[in-house]
């Protein structure tokens, strides 16, 4: 009982509430399906039904494509992201960009210099270190029931 206790202490003392997360852009397509519900229900109101199959036909072309996503823009100076390049996954502190290349260094060797050039990043899978709530909470609620048990093993 006592070596499982001292495990889930260690194991909470190490948990990081930090996590690497993917940022997902706003899904335009689902923006625009809700336009064109709305203009459709307005049409429908005023318009006959031939007008209304020519108002919805117009609707589906008008929806945007989603636009490019800039490497260079997700890639800012001084943040802590994670990255995939050529099928291998590095955690780095970007430092800057000369032309086309992300000159980077590993989080936790600051003297290793790694250069990646913009194609060879997978862009989907650019994740920024950000702080996890839900984590956090976990952790105080496992530390305050740590810290009330050894109270009550005190006192018994």
């Amino acid at each position: 009982m006592r070596n499982n206790l001292y495990l889930i202490i260690i194991l909470c003392s190490l948990t990081s509430c930090y996590t690497y997360q993917v940022k997902k852009p706003a899904d335009p397509a689902t923006d625009s399906k809700q336009e064109s519900k709305k203009r459709t229900a307005t049409a429908d109101n005023i318009a006959t039904p031939m007008k209304n199959t020519t108002a919805a036909s117009q609707n589906l072309n008008l929806q945007p494509t989603p636009a490019p996503v800039n490497i260079q823009e997700k890639l800012a100076a001084g943040k802590n992201v994670k990255i995939d390049v050529d099928g291998r996954s590095y955690k780095v502190i970007v430092d800057k960009w000369e032309s086309d290349s992300l000159v980077a260094h590993p989080v936790h060797n600051p003297k290793k210099i790694l250069k990646f050039h913009k194609n060879q990043i997978n862009s989907e899978k650019i994740a920024e270190k950000r702080f996890s709530q839900p984590i956090a909470d976990i952790i105080t609620v496992v530390a305050y029931a740590a810290i009330g048990v050894g109270i009550y093993l005190l006192v018994r």
